[in-house]
């Protein structure tokens, strides 16, 4: 059955009406999300199946419902952790953003900065964090300002590199374009480099966004006063796996949010990523 679009003709052009714009967006959204939700909604009715048939023991695994009432059992000591980790993770996360955004510029504009910096930044990636979380806790103690660093020494990677090679991917004429009409090097940069450039520093912001808070749960691990770091190892030391997974459950609901907030930005700021296409593409 053909469906019913509501228009209306008024100066040679068709508009068509709020209500069913809002439910193409609705329809749209639910095809691109809908298969998602039923994957997990399926693997964790197979995970609590398997428990309630198998009946592993307790400290190997836990099943949905046992982490679930754990969660709400250790709230009171979990959230504390959380506030915590939290802070190291998103304190990290926008010094890693400012300097990888103004190191990968540098990083564009200079050929002596690339050969100084950018290989200290790819050795600085291929050390592993549990040899490196003992020196900043000799150097920092127990305190966040350690995490934090480490945090953002982690995080910073991934936004230098992706804002390299999105200003290197601007076709030159913007630039031609914007100094031709009497433009400075420097206004060409952060007005129209910069925000041609702008969705590839976000896909970097989104990498690093994704692991900053394993990352300061894991430097917690290694040696803290508080965070979840410390609760997991609490956990761990007195096999207590539901409250394991509790923890792990907590480390991905706050990087989820974490990530739906640079989304947003990202709307905020640029638009919905169809807003970029050329219009004229479809005529060639």
């Amino acid at each position: 059955m053909m469906q019913k679009v509501r228009c209306t003709l008024a100066s040679g052009s068709l508009r068509i009406s709020p209500h069913d714009t809002a439910r193409t967006a609705t329809r749209s959204a639910a095809r691109k999300y809908l298969p998602t939700v039923i994957t997990v909604v399926v693997l964790l009715a197979i995970w609590q199946i398997w428990v309630d048939v198998a009946h592993p023991p307790t400290t190997m695994i836990a099943s949905p419902t046992e982490i679930i009432s754990a969660t709400v059992r250790s709230w009171p000591t979990l959230w504390p952790a959380t506030c915590m980790t939290a802070m190291e993770g998103v304190c990290g996360f926008l010094i890693a953003c400012v300097l990888g955004v103004l190191l990968g510029i540098g990083i564009h504009c200079s050929r002596t900065a690339y050969s100084a910096l950018f290989p200290l930044l790819t050795a600085a990636q291929t050390l592993p964090l549990i040899s490196i979380a003992p020196l900043f806790l000799i150097w920092f103690g127990f305190e966040p300002i350690g995490k934090i660093v480490l945090v953002a020494v982690f995080a910073i990677f991934p936004i230098v590199v992706q804002t390299m090679r999105g200003l290197q991917a601007v076709p030159q004429f913007y630039a031609d374009v914007a100094m031709t009409c009497g433009a400075s090097r420097a206004w060409t940069l952060f007005h129209v480099e910069l925000r041609v450039a702008a969705r590839q520093i976000f896909g970097g912001v989104r990498v690093s966004a994704a692991y900053v808070f394993a990352t300061a749960a894991t430097a917690e691990y290694l040696g803290a006063r508080s965070g979840l770091g410390i609760w997991l190892q609490a956990a761990y030391n007195s096999f207590q796996t539901p409250r394991i997974f509790a923890a792990t459950l907590v480390i991905i609901v706050i990087t989820g949010i974490l990530l739906l907030l640079v989304h947003a930005v990202e709307r905020l700021l640029l638009g919905a990523p169809d807003s970029d296409a050329d219009p004229d593409a479809d005529a060639q």
